[in-house]
């Protein structure tokens, strides 16, 4: 398969977060502050992404003080908020890891995400994605944003790249993998 071949050689996979990491949902209190549901089964996937050598980066086109708290904790250091024209976060980053195109992955669900995702080697989207991007997705995963998407598409990398099996065997044998966390 294809797409086998394609998420085999990822070496960084992006995320939007709106639509992906969460569920598109936007919370505001009385005060104006948002909020934002994070799944923890997407964070462990993200973790076990990281404990695997992938990298992982966030290109949003909103600002939010909590996707800089939520990267924190899942030790994403390549954030870039309010970015509506992502290509050039895309190159930023190819630039500073040195990375072909067909090294990199995407994950996105809305329009201002087709410009990337046209250009990464896997063009990854979650169920809950408009039309236009997943009729240009290398692979849209069956669980929707912010419920378990994001997981879904990074054992799917881990497994075409035949690193499942190992991480799998690591918590069968009581032994989980230093610094994961959800």
């Amino acid at each position: 398969m294809e797409f086998v071949a394609r998420a085999s050689k990822i070496k960084l996979i992006i995320f939007d977060v709106d639509g992906v990491l969460t569920s598109g949902k936007l919370f505001f209190s009385a005060n104006g502050e948002s909020f934002k549901n994070f799944d923890v089964h997407d964070g462990m996937g993200i973790s076990l992404l990281h404990n695997a050598g992938i990298k992982t980066a966030i290109i949003t086109g909103r600002k939010s003080d909590i996707v800089n708290i939520r990267s924190q904790e899942l030790k994403i250091t390549d954030v870039y908020q309010g970015s509506n024209n992502k290509l050039d976060a895309l190159e930023e980053l190819q630039k500073k890891y040195k990375l072909s195109l067909d090294e990199m992955a995407y994950v996105g669900d809305d329009l201002l995400d087709l410009p990337i995702l046209l250009k990464v080697g896997f063009a990854c989207t979650v169920h809950n994605a408009v039309t236009e991007v997943k009729e240009r997705a290398h692979y849209i995963s069956k669980a929707e944003g912010g419920n378990g998407g994001v997981r879904e598409i990074a054992e799917f990398i881990l497994k075409a790249q035949g690193k499942w099996e190992d991480i799998l065997l690591s918590y069968i044998n009581l032994k989980p993998i230093k610094g994961i966390r959800q």
